[in-house]
């Protein structure tokens, strides 16, 4: 949308441009208007353009939002009830304003057979979207048991 929104104004200030250059040639006679204009133009495009293209490229390399801290994540969740452990934490955004993030989440055995997983499931969603300068409202989060942890940990080292 932004990208959109720059195009059309730079459309409009690229004819506003050319019409001025027009008069000051028609008026005086000075050729050069046109370059200068063009020149004006370029200026108030490049700016724009590189931003656009950092912003792009933040999204399409999947990087952590710029004020989001993951050891600083990680802790956060750690310090809820029955969580044991954090890992495979990522958090990137998926397009302008659209953070993501999602995690593995070791909890106590016994939160699975009381049935409050859910709850603590809850409490770690509510936890990244309320305690960050980005807000997580997309939140993939597995809840998982210390052995499931250490049977994928081992499998990782045998491929």
């Amino acid at each position: 949308m932004r990208a959109a929104f720059l195009e059309v104004l730079n459309d409009a200030l690229g004819s506003v441009g050319v019409m001025v250059a027009a008069v000051v040639i028609a008026t005086t006679g000075c050729q050069r208007a046109d370059t200068i204009a063009g020149l004006f133009i370029a200026a108030l495009i490049l700016p724009r353009a590189l931003r656009l293209f950092g912003e792009t490229v933040r999204v399409l390399m999947e990087f952590t939002p710029k004020d989001v801290d993951l050891d600083e994540v990680r802790r956060h969740i750690m310090e809820l009830d029955h969580v044991r452990d954090v890992h495979d934490l990522h958090a990137s955004m998926i397009g302008t304003g659209l953070p993501v993030i999602s995690a593995h989440v070791v909890i106590d055995d016994g939160c699975f057979e009381s049935g409050h997983a859910p709850q603590i499931l809850e409490q770690i969603r509510d936890c990244v979207k309320e305690h960050f300068p980005v807000s997580f409202d997309h939140a993939t989060i597995q809840l998982e048991t210390a052995a499931l942890r250490d049977q994928e940990a081992a499998a990782a080292g045998h491929a």
